[in-house]
């Protein structure tokens, strides 16, 4: 039996939450924290059998998604900058 898992880039509030502690952290303390949150996700995924291919597979849309986020939240903040500084 092949297990259809709910994909990766949909998962909206595990994305948002990702994205927003990627925004407010740097350098290698960013780093470990991503690491820490693929290892997780892909532990989780193996754990229900998950092929490695699409272990990757769905890191890598989870992956694209969070980085969507990080930049719709940084212009979100840059937009909000520059209307803070008009007032």
């Amino acid at each position: 039996m092949t297990l259809a898992h709910f994909p990766a880039d949909r998962r909206m509030a595990d994305i948002r939450r990702c994205a927003q502690v990627l925004l407010n952290l740097h350098g290698e303390e960013a780093n470990r924290y991503w690491r820490s949150q693929m290892a997780d996700f892909s532990a989780r995924l193996s754990r229900l059998g998950t092929s490695a291919e699409e272990v990757s597979h769905q890191a890598g849309l989870f992956m694209n998604a969070v980085q969507m986020e990080l930049q719709r939240l940084f212009l979100e903040e840059v937009d909000q900058a520059a209307l803070d500084a008009r007032a």
